[in-house]
């Protein structure tokens, strides 16, 4: 019977050991995670934080309101970044969130000497993004322009009459809700929309023609929705010069008297992994192995909920959408 007993004592001692061990990996993997996340989410600022370089940020894909890249360019107006260069290559996105971004990079501009590239396209909210810059520069193939706002909707209409489905609704005036894609549009509800987009295609112009320096005839040729190649770009005053990120350099030089050894640095606007797949796979893992199973799952709809996000673009659109043919 002792040795029964020192056996279990033995195997309960064990035991122990192994669930301390268990215990201060998971935590180990939990500190992994907290350092690498904030590593992660500061690598942009601090790669200037210690000398004066040029930082480098881009601008690409569809443009959506995005408090993160605002508070970027925030921290990058703290930085000692000499100057910015801002690649864009968007056909633009939400008009809201383009014009959040126009607002970010004008308060970056008074900050730091600033200047645009234009990588392969800068169309519609792409372009007002660009033209929070005093000299944009783009290359000869590059298309810029696309000035003009767009309201998309669905009617379902033929299609539900065809299925035999009727969508009832009460609401408190004709223009609730209105278009719905459940019901025809009416003049009226059409009249509405047109109004909106009317008003922001004036600001759109506007904000052109001021920052351009266009008079009515010249912007006349350039706001019907069109968008350019660089070389006619330039003509049109849409840009200021055919090149590179170099000649944006240059003009940073002998415009805005910037030393012309400094390096050019990227500044990440936004984590380094994509809505930190890495980082919530890894914590949900962590949750998961300490029991927290209920937190682990809410970590995990967090993050669909937030990539479903993006499969809409709600609103007004400042986007350019080539033609397609069959």
């Amino acid at each position: 019977m002792s040795l029964d007993s020192d056996v279990i004592v033995d195997r309960r001692r064990i035991r122990r050991k192994l669930t301390f061990w268990r215990v201060a990996a998971v935590l180990a993997a939990v500190a992994a995670v907290v350092v690498v996340g904030v590593v992660v989410t500061r690598s942009g600022s601090e790669a200037l934080s210690s000398s004066g370089a040029i930082a480098r940020i881009k601008i690409e894909g569809l443009i959506q309101s995005n408090n993160d890249r605002v508070e970027a360019l925030e921290r990058l107006e703290k930085s000692s970044a000499a100057a910015v260069v801002v690649h864009i290559n968007s056909p633009g996105g939400t008009t809201a969130g383009s014009e959040q971004l126009y607002d970010a990079l004008m308060r970056l501009k008074a900050k730091k000497p600033m200047v645009v590239v234009v990588e392969g396209l800068a169309a519609s909210g792409g372009y007002i993004a660009a033209l929070a810059s005093d000299h944009i520069v783009a290359q000869q193939s590059s298309l810029v322009g696309s000035i003009g706002v767009l309201f998309q909707f669905p009617n379902f209409t033929g299609l539900m009459k065809t299925v035999g489905v009727e969508v009832e609704q009460v609401k408190s005036s004709p223009l609730k809700a209105a278009p719905n894609g459940f019901e025809p549009t009416s003049p009226e509800a059409r009249a509405a929309l047109e109004s909106l987009v009317k008003d922001s295609y004036g600001w759109f112009r506007g904000l052109v023609q001021s920052r351009r320096a266009m008079d009515d005839a010249q912007l006349q040729k350039v706001a019907d929705g069109r968008v350019f190649t660089g070389r006619q770009a330039v003509d049109l005053k849409l840009i200021d010069q055919l090149g590179d990120e170099k000649a944006a350099v240059a003009w940073l030089v002998s415009e805005k008297k910037i030393k012309s050894d400094l390096p050019v640095r990227d500044f990440k606007l936004t984590p380094k992994f994509s809505d930190f797949t890495f980082l919530r796979a890894a914590a949900t893992i962590t949750l998961d192995a300490v029991g927290l199973n209920a937190i682990a799952r809410q970590v995990e709809q967090a993050g669909l909920a937030q990539a479903m996000d993006g499969f809409g673009l709600d609103g007004m659109l400042a986007l350019w959408r080539p033609a397609t043919t069959n």
